[in-house]
């Protein structure tokens, strides 16, 4: 691997960076929790080649989301079924948006 390969990383929503530890002191919570919400399956951690759980930006950002539910008294199960229909939500929503401008490209509306 290159400097360039390592710099580009940085960039990388999906590159496993961090460490439970670090994952768990960024969001202010415990590994416990993090745990609790892999086993939610609301992020599947990639592993080490010890076998250590390694956390993205894009995950940490999820559980973040859970976090927040929570600490306003959601149960950890529903909080993370709350955060999985948000962002299938957001998808659905975007791929609309793909479909009605792709119509709009074809079929532009028409001036009245």
């Amino acid at each position: 691997m290159t400097a360039d390969d390592s710099f580009n990383r940085l960039d990388d929503d999906d590159y496993p960076a961090y460490t439970m530890g670090r994952a768990a002191e960024m969001l202010g919570t415990t590994q416990g929790f993090l745990r609790a919400i892999g086993e939610a399956r609301l992020i599947t951690p990639l592993r080490s080649a010890g076998g250590h759980r390694r956390y993205s930006r894009y995950q940490l950002r999820i559980a973040a989301r859970a976090r927040e539910l929570v600490d306003h008294g959601t149960p950890v199960e529903a909080a993370c079924r709350i955060v999985i229909l948000e962002d299938q939500l957001e998808e659905a929503q975007r791929i609309n948006a793909e479909y009605r401008r792709a119509a709009e490209s074809v079929n532009p509306p028409t001036a009245a």
